[in-house]
């Protein structure tokens, strides 16, 4: 958990006490099914709606390479991580091979509505999987991995970058989309502290405060290009993001 001023944690136990009945719910073992098979994803698509219309334009740059990343064989194999509702298959290039993977297997209506809309794609497999650990996806056998606001809630970031680097071709991309701390002398980020525990908590391990671009610098791709952006949603502390692609 990051280091809190005094008024921030102050302000933080109030945001607890107003959340209270979660926090009940969590200490009864009864929140976190409730939250992985009903709430999060039914939450998800809404907050993706808003999301995805603040994003659209980045995405679209974001993804406008991916044909680059064809294999010998002509073909794009990608692996999407956390693939959710599948909001992203409208950027993929036609004739991808698209294998998904989430570690909550609960978005089933979402994502067969989204696979029914992108019939240019072609799904290979659904995987219940964590990016921490992708056993079912061989070495050098994908093309580009995907994630996009995935990595504020994996266990280990490190660890799912190891997998992502494991599993990528040589000369294959990981695209990435993700919201990130931000700058620590501002306003959002002091609110970032304040709602950090219970946000966690109510949001499925999704963490506030993670410094993304640290993680991505660390991890060992042989080209990397991070764009600091700012897709703001009302009411959440989430405006600072970072796009971009590592190269294997």
């Amino acid at each position: 958990m990051p280091e809190a001023t005094a008024s921030a944690l102050l302000l933080r136990a109030g945001l607890a006490l107003l959340a209270w009945p979660v926090y009940l719910l969590s200490f009864l073992g009864i929140w976190e099914p409730f939250c992985k098979k009903v709430f999060f994803p039914f939450f998800l698509e809404k907050i993706a709606g808003a999301h995805e219309k603040k994003s659209k334009k980045y995405k679209q740059e974001l993804f406008r390479n991916l044909p680059d990343f064809r294999g010998p064989s002509g073909e794009l194999r990608l692996l999407e991580i956390g693939t959710g509702s599948g909001s992203n298959f409208q950027f993929y290039p036609a004739g991808c091979k698209v294998t998904c993977s989430d570690i909550n297997p609960n978005f089933q209506e979402g994502l067969s509505r989204n696979m029914k809309k992108n019939q240019h794609l072609h799904y290979e497999q659904f995987l219940v999987a964590a990016g921490e650990d992708l056993r079912q996806v061989p070495s050098g056998s994908v093309d580009a991995v995907v994630c996009t606001l995935v990595l504020c809630s994996v266990q280990s970031v490190s660890s799912t970058l190891r997998e992502v680097l494991r599993v990528l071709r040589p000369g294959g991309a990981f695209y990435f989309l993700e919201h990130v701390a931000a700058e620590h002398s501002s306003w959002t980020y002091f609110w970032q502290q304040v709602c950090y525990p219970t946000w966690k908590l109510v949001f499925a391990g999704c963490c506030l405060t993670r410094e993304l671009w640290k993680n991505l610098e660390e991890a060992k791709f042989s080209e990397l290009k991070i764009q600091h952006i700012s897709v703001a949603l009302p009411w959440m502390p989430i405006e600072p993001h970072i796009m971009g692609y590592g190269v294997k």
